[in-house]
C-alpha cells in the first residue's frame, strides 16, 4: 500500500468540500486533471473512477485520495453518494510505499485508498466543515478544520494499524469486539451478549477493552451509538423518533437523554447546528 505525508506544523490548504449525489443512475464521472488533492469519502451505493495508475471502486465506507496532476475519469455508471474534499500543501508530497513511512512530530501519513473504521465520524466531521464554511465563510478555520479530518483519516487508517506495545492476541479480541459491535450497532446490544459470544468472562472483557481503549465497553457501545445517531441527524432527514428505534431503542426519550449526554446537545439542537449541507448532483 502506498500513501503521502503531509507536515500539519502549518494547515493544509483547503480549496473546497461537499456532498454530491448522482442524479440518475447512469452517471459517470467526469475526465479532467487535477489541481489539487481529492478525497472522497463513500456514504451510498459505488464509485467507479479511475487515474493514471488503475481503476478504482470505492463502496461505503471507502476513501480514496488522488494526487495533483492526475488525470481522474469515471470509466463505469455510478448510482452513489460521496462527500469530497479538495485541498493544497504548501510541502510537496510524494507517494511512498507504506513501509517506508517513520512517524515524525507533526506529520501524517494518509493511504491512497483504504476502508474507513469510523466512516461515521468523518462523514460527521466533513459535514461540521461544511456548516462553518456556510455559516462563517473564515478560510483559516476552514483549513483547520479540514487538516483536522485529515487527521482524524490518519488515526483510522495508518496510526490504528501500527500500535505498538499491546499484546497481539488482546488487539485481536479488541478489534473483533470492535467489529461486532460496529455489525450490531442497530441492535440493542448488551455488554453480556458479546461476552458470551466471545466466550468470555463479561467483567474480563470490559477490563480488556478498557484497558486499550480507554473507556469501558459499556460506555463505547454507546459511543458508537450516539456516532451513528450523529450520523444520521446530519445526513439524512430521519425523525427523531425512527432514529431511535432504528438505533435499538424502543423509547425515544431514553435515546435522547443518552444522546445529550454525550453530545450536550438533544438530537434536534445537534440536527439545526449543522443544517447547511452543501449537496451537489453534477
Amino acid at each position: 500500500m502506498d500513501g503521502y505525508t503531509f507536515n500539519i506544523e502549518k494547515p493544509l490548504l483547503l480549496q473546497m468540500t461537499g456532498k454530491f449525489a448522482s442524479p440518475a443512475p447512469d452517471w459517470v464521472h467526469m475526465n479532467r486533471i487535477l489541481m489539487d488533492y481529492e478525497l472522497f469519502v463513500q456514504t451510498k451505493g459505488r464509485l467507479y473512477i479511475a487515474d493514471d495508475r488503475e481503476e478504482h471502486v470505492l463502496e461505503e465506507g471507502d476513501f480514496l485520495l488522488m494526487p495533483p496532476r492526475t488525470k481522474q475519469f469515471g470509466y463505469k455508471e455510478s448510482d452513489c453518494s460521496f462527500y469530497w474534499l479538495h485541498f493544497t500543501s504548501e510541502e510537496p508530497s510524494c507517494m511512498i510505499p507504506i513501509r517506508d513511512y517513520q512517524p515524525v512530530q507533526h506529520h501524517i501519513f494518509i493511504p491512497h485508498k483504504g476502508r474507513l473504521r469510523g466512516m461515521d465520524k468523518i462523514v460527521i466531521m466533513m459535514k461540521q466543515l461544511q456548516d462553518s464554511l456556510r455559516s462563517y465563510q473564515d478560510s483559516t478555520l476552514g483549513n483547520y478544520m479540514a487538516t483536522t479530518i485529515l487527521c482524524e483519516l490518519y488515526h483510522q487508517s495508518y496510526a490504528a494499524d501500527n500500535v505498538s506495545g499491546k499484546k497481539l492476541k488482546q488487539l485481536q479480541l479488541y478489534n473483533d469486539i470492535v467489529d461486532y459491535i460496529n455489525w450490531n450497532r442497530f441492535e440493542a446490544v448488551k455488554v453480556s451478549e458479546i461476552a458470551d459470544y466471545f466466550g468470555y468472562n463479561s467483567k474480563y472483557l470490559s477490563h480488556l477493552f478498557a484497558s486499550v481503549s480507554g473507556v469501558t465497553l459499556k460506555q463505547y457501545i454507546v459511543q458508537q451509538k450516539m456516532e451513528a445517531a450523529a450520523f444520521l441527524l446530519t445526513d439524512t432527514n430521519q425523525t427523531v423518533q425512527e432514529i431511535a428505534m432504528q438505533l435499538g431503542y424502543h423509547d425515544s426519550q431514553h435515546f435522547m437523554k443518552s444522546f445529550k449526554q454525550i453530545t450536550h446537545l438533544t438530537p434536534t439542537d445537534f440536527r439545526n447546528a449543522a443544517a447547511n449541507r452543501l449537496l451537489y448532483y453534477k
